[in-house]
């Protein structure tokens, strides 16, 4: 059988980091969006500002993959 050679306990520490890590960026979004001067909500949903759209998204790739470095490690 495919899943044999999987562990209960390895499906729940991945759904955990999983969880984890999601929390963690969305806390990254609320710090970020506290530092900003304007409203990134704003800037994104009614200005429709495509740099801050494309900064945003960098910069939460960047985020994922810190994480999930520090989460493998």
């Amino acid at each position: 059988m495919i899943f044999e050679g999987i562990l209960f306990s390895e499906v729940v520490s991945t759904i955990f980091y999983t969880f984890f890590g999601l929390v963690l960026l969305m806390g990254c979004w609320a710090l970020i969006e506290l530092f900003t001067p304007f409203s990134l909500r704003k800037e994104l949903e009614e200005d429709q500002n495509v740099a801050i759209g494309i900064l945003m998204a960098g910069l939460f790739i960047a985020l994922a993959i810190i994480i999930s470095a520090v989460l493998r490690s």
